[in-house]
């Protein structure tokens, strides 16, 4: 057995149950064989692979590259592998990219799609986020690469809370797409250093950040100190990355907890972040919002993060929320903002969705196929040339469909921000908005925000993905209400239903034009 194979089965699922896409990879084939992270880059590779090809995907139809977890046999692919392609740009969940990186054989090729396709002239945009809170956006973050240190992609960066003083509990934790929260923090109960305070860690890979929820009990200041490491594989130990104690001014107004000097940090966005260069944890904000605009880095000390009054909600009725008390009692709550946010960095990974960059893409594996299996060099040329036309003429395709729609009709409201390509590539407004944390009832504001939005901008649809339709009802209930019909658009993952690249590309200019017009 692959010597790395050992490191990984502690951490993935034992069940054999939702297998990648695709064929099994074998070491008894002829064939290259090819492992890739999502069934969408599995199809890409396919049709320019041929027959020469045998391929796989790790993430299985249907599910979320977002969140799934891999299982032994996308182990056991990647492990046979001759050629390995993922999107990164932190699109798939980090447990994918490292049973990835740690399980290929040494010198394997391993292509990150999204960011080496640059060099065939793929456009990359800026993940910018609408935030429309009336309170602090607070997550977390590691940033920089860590490269004296040897870091690489599949390293973790840890954020611990170790200690948290203040007249009530603190909680950190994340709300996935489908409702289920990941507690990061919970000072309840109690920290524990013997096992390295592994029960109260958040872990990034590296350069990424991540949206998060904070809850507190009781309103009053509150002293949570922080440490983290970085753990650059799963052998080596950890590193120090410094110390830091934040203050939170809860309930009350912040003034009772400042002192001269002193930023409170009331809007816009900021991270507690973990700089890997410079060995520290500090403040990361940016005022307006977003992260487009410049960001201060403030010291621990020179900050207080505000949690005002109006931040007081209720713990819903929802099982799953049953670790902050019982359900209808009163916490202050720093909500997540965006329902599902995964773990991710500054650029939008979801390229594809402007169909230049998927025949960047092709062209990338294609060479990169070329240089692993020479002798198939002029099949793989062939192939691509083909494939290339066909994606030409789909480019041609979605701009001509969408452009049928009304000018004052081309906005797309959905709950996945996975479409800034395609709105820029096609002309389609993305008319963001910010969903309700499901960590709460959604509020009248709440509700009031998206009906606007939509009677506004007089939109006779909104989109849903139909592997995240289910945990969508705030937006399913509101379209209802408004008379607007409810319609499937296709973002990271492919299914039963649509089966290639070529086939979510028309589908969903097709479901634009049909729904929009």
């Amino acid at each position: 057995m692959h010597r790395s194979v050992v490191v990984l089965l502690a951490v993935c699922a034992v069940s054999l149950a939702g297998c990648g896409s695709g064929d099994r990879l074998s070491g008894a084939d002829d064939r290259l064989q090819v492992v890739t992270t999502t069934g969408l880059l599995r199809d890409l590779v396919a049709n320019v692979g041929g027959d020469r090809v045998r391929a796989a995907s790790i993430v299985p139809g249907g599910a979320d590259p977002h969140a799934f977890k891999p299982t032994l046999r996308g182990v056991r692919d990647v492990v046979y592998a001759d050629v390995a392609f993922s999107n990164y740009m932190l699109l798939e969940q980090h447990g994918i990219i490292k049973t990835l990186d740690a399980n290929l054989r040494d010198g394997t090729p391993n292509v990150s799609l999204a960011e080496d396709a640059v060099k065939y002239a793929a456009e990359i945009i800026p993940l910018v986020e609408n935030v429309n809170l009336d309170t602090i956006w607070l997550g977390l973050r590691a940033r920089g690469g860590g490269e004296r240190h040897g870091a690489t992609r599949a390293s973790d960066v840890r954020l611990s809370a170790v200690a948290a003083t203040g007249p009530g509990d603190v909680f950190g934790y994340l709300t996935g797409s489908f409702g289920t929260p990941e507690v990061f923090f919970n000072s309840r109960d109690g920290f524990d250093a013997s096992n390295g305070f592994r029960d109260d860690t958040a872990r990034l890979p590296v350069d990424a950040h991540t949206h998060m929820s904070w809850v507190f009990t009781a309103p009053g200041e509150y002293r949570v100190r922080f440490r983290s490491t970085l753990q650059v594989d799963p052998t080596s130990r950890p590193i120090p990355l410094g110390e830091a104690t934040f203050t939170f001014a809860v309930g009350a107004p912040p003034s009772t907890a400042a002192r001269p000097g002193r930023t409170v940090l009331d809007q816009g966005h900021a991270d507690l972040t973990v700089d890997l260069d410079r060995g520290r944890i500090v403040a990361l904000h940016d005022p307006s919002g977003g992260g487009e605009h410049a960001q201060r880095a403030l010291a621990a000390e020179d900050v207080v993060i505000s949690v005002p009054p109006k931040a007081l909600a209720e713990i819903p009725g929802d099982r799953a929320f049953r670790f902050l008390g019982r359900a209808g009692e009163p916490i202050y709550q720093l909500p997540q903002a965006v329902l599902g946010k995964h773990v991710h960095g500054e650029i939008d990974p979801h390229l594809w969705q402007n169909v230049r960059n998927a025949m960047a893409y092709v062209e990338l594996i294609r060479d990169t196929l070329t240089d692993a299996d020479p002798a198939g060099a002029r099949d793989y040329r062939q192939n691509a040339a083909a494939y290339l036309r066909e994606l030409e003429r789909l480019d041609g395709y979605v701009r001509r469909t969408i452009r049928a729609i009304p000018a004052a009709r081309r906005h797309l409201v959905t709950t996945h921000d996975a479409f800034g390509y395609l709105g820029k590539a096609y002309g389609i407004a993305i008319a963001g908005f910010v969903t309700p944390n499901p960590a709460v009832e959604p509020s009248l504001a709440d509700r009031r925000k998206l009906t606007r939005t939509i009677r506004d901008l007089r939109v006779p649809a909104v989109f849903l993905e139909p592997n995240l339709a289910a945990r969508s009802s705030t937006l399913a209930e509101v379209a209802r209400e408004q008379g607007v019909e409810i319609c499937p658009i296709y973002g990271d993952t492919l299914d039963d239903e649509v089966t290639s690249y070529l086939e979510l590309m028309r589908f969903n200019a097709d479901a634009l034009r049909r729904c929009l017009s």
